[in-house]
């Protein structure tokens, strides 16, 4: 079957280039532009005819209805000190906030809401409202000096005290520290909702930081869409790096090492267990060893549908949000995510929803409207959950299904054929607990590997999954401290913009 026009140029190369990039995901990008940033040129390979990783948007349903088929909703993405660096804007990317954050239905026909302030929010939490000021608002107020310390691979904090904080915090399990800080239900399922995140039982130790973080990132940055669909983000971050001399070359599954031009720096926008096929016999059987002992985390089941109209809520203020959790209490989602860790389909299971055509009217013909969904299922499941997933919208949005023009499915095994990044249908580039946190994959060194330009740059690395870029950012720096100090193509920066000398460009706006 012939290949449907490449979106990006994929002409053969006429030399070599200083680096290469396998995987146009946001870290394989983002890696790409760092190094070419600090004066190498670099090629990008992407064994699909599009670029993307997990920001594709396609019409799987009708003629347009366009839908995100992995990332719909970026408060990581607009939050990234790697993304802000960039001129992103100038290049189609458009951040469109939802007037309410987040929306968590209760059983009882009202909803916890997540507002861009502390005070909005905690006003509606009744005798919880000064617990949650407690908890959010130190997060709030020392997030400019936390983040890059969290969105970093370990390392001793620049404020020490301020880490050892938060992470007493979030070292707790979520159903623990929700206990200890709320009493009423609507506060302590809108925290087990965003620390459901995890995709972590919520009696593990770790889990309270995914809704510490979140929460915190839904006052400090909000919890937007992409004007367009998410694909918007990658377009643009393509757009830049070409504009700055870089070279995508797509359609190219790379099968082996060897396959590779010969580089100064290799980077991989690849997990674990893809780095073990694709090296083979160039990689030392100790370091094989750990990287099979790489642990992998439950997958997602998805639904995309094509409606007639907005989803029908009992609680208003779900319709005025882009992102709805639906799980009922913090008991509910509890079990039916200690239940996916158990190999159980939950009957009532966690569902993530969003509804981007509330924000973003171009993702629909006129009138209709676009729905996204997914539940965690055990890895490697083919279940259909479409049933159940659509029952739990029923519960809180009576009539639901009345508005279905069209849906879409996709399993844990068809997200993997889909991108082979998603083993088992993790989305989340392997298991972010307490002990992949320390050792992803690797504990003194991520981003190395034991032949020399080599590098993992996924979100295998730190800081783990989400559309952010900051794995790609933090390899690429890494692999260009490795350099030879002296060479004069090499200028290693933080995130500040830099002047291109080969291509004579400067982007201070940036």
């Amino acid at each position: 079957m012939p290949r449907k026009k490449r979106e990006l140029d994929a002409m053969p190369l006429k030399r070599a280039p200083d680096a290469v990039v396998v995987g146009s995901g946001p870290n394989g990008l983002a890696a790409a532009i760092t190094l070419l940033r600090a004066g190498l040129s670099v090629v990008l390979f992407e064994q699909a005819d599009s670029i993307g990783g997990g920001t594709r948007t396609e019409e799987l349903t009708l003629p347009g209805f366009l839908h995100d088929v992995c990332s719909a909703v970026h408060p990581l993405g607009v939050a990234s000190p790697f993304f802000q660096s960039l001129p992103l804007h100038k290049y189609g990317l458009e951040w469109v906030h939802p007037e309410v954050q987040l929306a968590h239905p209760l059983p009882d026909g009202t909803a916890a809401l997540l507002h861009r302030t502390v005070e909005e929010t905690s006003a509606a939490l009744g005798i919880d409202a000064a617990a949650y000021r407690r908890l959010m608002g130190p997060m709030v107020r020392d997030w400019p000096l936390l983040a890059p310390d969290l969105l970093a691979p370990l390392h001793f904090p620049r404020h020490p005290l301020l880490f050892a904080l938060f992470g007493f915090k979030a070292l707790l399990p979520s159903n623990l520290l929700g206990r200890l800080n709320f009493k009423t239900p609507a506060a302590r399922a809108l925290f087990a909702g965003m620390a459901a995140h995890s995709f972590l039982p919520l009696n593990r130790p770790l889990s309270s930081a995914f809704g510490l973080i979140l929460g915190t990132l839904g006052h400090v940055a909000g919890w937007p869409v992409a004007r367009g669909g998410s694909r918007m983000i990658t377009l643009a971050m393509a757009h830049y790096f070409r504009s700055l001399g870089g070279k995508i070359v797509t359609g190219r599954e790379i099968r082996s090492l060897g396959e590779l031009p010969a580089a100064r720096i290799t980077m991989l926008d690849l997990t674990p267990r893809q780095l073990l096929a694709l090296g083979g016999a160039a990689l030392p059987e100790d370091y094989r060893r750990k990287l099979r002992r790489y642990r992998y985390g439950p997958g997602v089941f998805k639904v995309d549908w094509a409606l007639s109209g907005p989803i029908p809520w009992i609680a208003e203020g779900c319709s005025r949000a882009a992102t709805v959790h639906v799980g009922g209490t913090e008991e509910e989602i509890s079990i039916g995510e200690s239940q996916v860790w158990q190999g159980i389909h939950p009957e009532r299971p966690f569902v993530l929803v969003v509804q981007p055509t509330r924000v973003d009217g171009t993702r629909a013909p006129p009138g209709k409207q676009v729905g996204w969904a997914y539940c965690h299922v055990p890895s490697g499941s083919t279940f259909d959950m479409t049933q159940r997933i659509e029952a739990q919208l029923e519960r809180f949005a009576p009539g639901f299904r009345g508005l279905i023009l069209a849906r879409h499915t996709r399993n844990c095994l068809e997200y993997q054929r889909y991108n082979p990044n998603l083993i088992g249908g993790d989305i989340n580039g392997g298991v972010q607990d307490l002990r992949q946190f320390l050792i992803r994959p690797t504990l003194f060194s991520p981003y190395g590997t034991p032949v020399k330009g080599l590098y993992l740059c996924s979100s295998g690395t730190p800081p783990g999954g989400g559309v952010h870029g900051m794995c790609g950012y933090h390899a690429a720096t890494y692999a260009l401290k490795k350099l030879d100090r002296s060479s004069s193509l090499i200028r290693i920066a933080g995130l500040q913009p830099v002047c291109d000398a080969r291509t004579a460009r400067c982007h201070a706006e940036a």
